[in-house]
């Protein structure tokens, strides 16, 4: 027989159900004898979680415990680890100069040889003979060729057509040199010589490497040059040059090999004499300084020359220093076959192989 006190605990828990079942619209549409079942549970947690049974409610897991102290120190960001840049390779001066980069202008004009100004230059055995009838002419005691003059160079290129990638292309170019007798004012300090000389020549870059060395340039062109006098002092020759270029890093090689195809008759016939048929030119560029050697001649008749020259890093906006000293035969046309030493100082825009001038 069961006590009053376990018959009043039954009721209230069977009351407890009763109000559940009201409370949770899933308890009441559940079975009855299910819930008298959950009320029979002594244990609040089981109890409730067999009521969610059967109302079907899903319980909630724990959240998980946080394994990490209270205590432990926030984790330091991760660094990344340091990248390591390739050196570029530096830009090669034969693209430069010739406009090989495929970004460039398809029509350009650019600076060719160096373009510069001497304000002395001394000759060790300046040629008198060719002015000698015209000394006389003017009876004048005093008519006479300086050993110190001045001299300059005015030379620069068009690009008058090129392919889409601008390997292959078509020039023009124009060169200029004067050697002036600024300080002799016993003759009224003339223009004592000036070689004018037009090319047209096409371009291509070949791109082909042996070695570590780049053969970057190949041209070729019909090239006049004259000194634009009569009788008894004129002189010019026509040649079809081709020129090769080769690069390493800071330093260059251009042969420049010539047919000469007119020689100027009575003017100079024996040229190639003293002229060759072809030069070399040696460049090397150190922290923006520039040295050129260059050698021709002819080695049957054992004529030649040689020329050095230095350019400076820039000192003046563009305008930097500029030495050369040339010995040999043809230092002009008019001089083609007289042999001396001279050396020069003054100020140049530009070397051999400088890239363009900044905008």
């Amino acid at each position: 027989m069961v006590s009053s006190p376990a018959r009043g605990q039954r009721g209230r828990l069977s009351g407890l159900a009763v109000a559940l079942a009201l409370a949770v619209p899933g308890l009441a549409h559940a079975n009855p004898a299910g819930l008298s079942a959950c009320a029979a549970i002594a244990s609040d947690g089981e109890r409730l979680a067999c009521y969610d049974r059967i109302s079907g409610r899903v319980a909630k897991a724990p959240p998980a415990p946080d394994s990490t102290p209270m205590s432990a120190p926030a984790a330091e960001p991760a660094v990344p680890a340091p990248t390591t840049i390739a050196a570029a390779s530096p830009p090669s001066l034969i693209d430069a100069a010739w406009g090989f980069n495929a970004d460039s202008d398809r029509y350009l004009i650019r600076l060719h040889r160096p373009n510069y100004l001497q304000f002395a230059r001394y000759s060790s055995n300046p040629n008198y003979e060719p002015f000698g009838v015209l000394f006389n002419a003017l009876e004048n005691e005093d008519a006479d060729i300086d050993d110190v003059e001045a001299k300059f160079q005015l030379s620069f290129k068009a690009r008058l057509w090129a392919t889409d990638d601008r390997r292959f292309g078509v020039w023009a170019a124009y060169t200029q040199q004067s050697w002036w007798q600024v300080y002799n004012d016993d003759t009224s300090r003339p223009f004592r010589e000036t070689n004018y000389q037009p090319e047209l020549m096409v371009s291509y870059q070949p791109e082909l490497s042996l070695g570590g060395f780049h053969w970057k340039l190949f041209n070729f062109g019909y090239n006049h040059q004259s000194n634009g006098r009569s009788d008894p002092i004129s002189r010019s020759w026509d040649r079809l040059i081709a020129k090769v270029g080769i690069e390493r890093g800071d330093f260059a090689l251009l042969i420049r090999p010539w047919l000469v195809i007119d020689d100027g008759g009575d003017d100079n016939p024996d040229i190639t004499d003293y002229m060759g048929h072809g030069d070399i030119t040696a460049v090397y560029k150190w922290r923006d300084h520039s040295f050129t050697l260059m050698g021709r001649g002819n080695l049957s008749e054992k004529k030649g020359a040689a020329q050095f020259t230095w350019t400076s890093p820039p000192l003046l906006g563009p305008l930097r220093v500029y030495f050369d000293a040339f010995t040999g035969y043809g230092e002009s046309l008019i001089d083609y076959d007289h042999k001396q030493t001279s050396v020069g100082i003054g100020v140049a825009l530009n070397d051999l192989l400088d890239p363009p001038l900044r905008r």
